[in-house]
């Protein structure tokens, strides 16, 4: 068997990290500029971070990791706002697409074609390819082919593959062996996981509570005309169920009355929306508890995240910082997507060693 290490740029808190952990892979090294991530991506992933800017790093550091590795796996998610498809409903935000943030994705480019690591996998949101007016995709795709890459991308459904969020994201793998194929969906409509599935065991609780057995499932506390709001609100529903007098007045307009899911309840028998850095407050998407008069916890948010139980989010004795956590989490790699991608490398590389046997 030939010795595979993986090294995660943008690692965030772990979650691409911890799904290829889970497949059995050797993860040596994670890198991100945020030091707040340091703790539950080492606690979790038995991984060195390193708190560094992607434009600092250099082919010698990825080598040293990498080691006398036979197959070498570098994988990333890049900071992907300016492709959102909220940025695209905006001219100005559109121009963000131009900015310095997207020459991450050309510095990603940069450590492949020093390295040139037998596989490459990258993540974002699916405006990257969708809107690629600068380029910025295409440039990447070039630097595949030029260093004798096969590559493979899609857009992911996430329930597709038994995430229960109605998350979608483009997904590329390349490889230098030989073909590389990204792996065929798991899951159809009748057996989507749900809600229900994710998170129903958990303790009831209040707006602003906290269960007494686990800090991280803790939620923010409402305002009280946010607690008649929520009281008002139906599962799947909109901000129409309310009486008028709860009516917020963005609303009234005419640009306003499109955003329906606001303030919005998740339903128990369908997979929840996506997962955002404020997914933990109602007023910011369908956020709301599918029966608790609450936003969804921390843990909660997690869970929709597929982090197991058992992930280390906060160090003992270290008080939370609960719109921290909620970034951390919103902004992770959901772990079974992360599952996915190394699933898709491991058969790979089993189908590459078959052919040269």
């Amino acid at each position: 068997m030939p010795s595979i290490k993986i090294i995660d740029l943008f690692c965030g808190i772990g979650g691409l990290s911890h799904g290829f952990v889970r497949e059995g892979f050797d993860v040596v090294a994670g890198f991100d500029i945020d030091e707040t991530c340091r703790f539950p991506y080492e606690a979790n992933n038995d991984a060195f971070f390193f708190r560094e800017d992607i434009r600092e790093i250099t082919q010698q550091t990825i080598n040293q990791l990498f080691g006398d590795a036979d197959i070498r796996v570098l994988v990333g998610c890049a900071p992907c706002q300016p492709f959102s498809t909220y940025a695209f409903k905006s001219p100005d935000k559109e121009k963000e697409a131009n900015n310095a943030k997207w020459s991450l994705l050309g510095e990603f480019g940069r450590l492949i074609e020093q390295v040139k690591p037998e596989i490459v996998s990258m993540e974002n949101v699916p405006g990257l390819a969708k809107f690629d007016k600068s380029h910025i995709f295409r440039d990447f795709l070039t630097t595949l082919e030029k260093n004798e890459y096969f590559v493979d991308y899609k857009e992911i459904y996430c329930p597709d593959y038994g995430i229960p969020q109605k998350r979608k994201r483009l997904v590329l793998l390349a490889s230098r062996l030989s073909p590389i194929k990204i792996m065929d969906k798991t899951h159809a409509p009748q057996n989507y996981k749900t809600v229900k599935d994710a998170i129903s065991d958990l303790e009831p609780l209040e707006s602003g509570g906290v269960c007494a057995n686990d800090p991280i499932h803790r939620a923010a506390k409402l305002s009280d005309k946010n607690l008649i709001r929520i009281r008002q609100s139906k599962q799947g529903g909109t901000w129409r169920d309310w009486s008028e007098e709860l009516v917020l007045d963005c609303h009234r307009k005419e640009s306003g009355k499109t955003y329906a899911s606001v303030y919005g309840r998740m339903e128990w028998d369908k997979p929840a929306p996506t997962m955002t850095t404020f997914c933990t407050g109602i007023g910011n998407g369908r956020f709301g508890h599918p029966e608790q008069d609450r936003a969804i916890s921390l843990r909660e948010a997690a869970m929709i995240q597929t982090f197991p139980r058992q992930y280390k989010f906060l160090k003992d004795g270290k008080t939370l910082n609960m719109s921290q956590l909620s970034t951390h989490i919103g902004n992770a790699v959901p772990v079974e997507l992360g599952q996915v991608v190394a699933k898709s490398i491991k058969f790979h590389i089993k189908s590459w060693q078959k052919t040269n046997s």
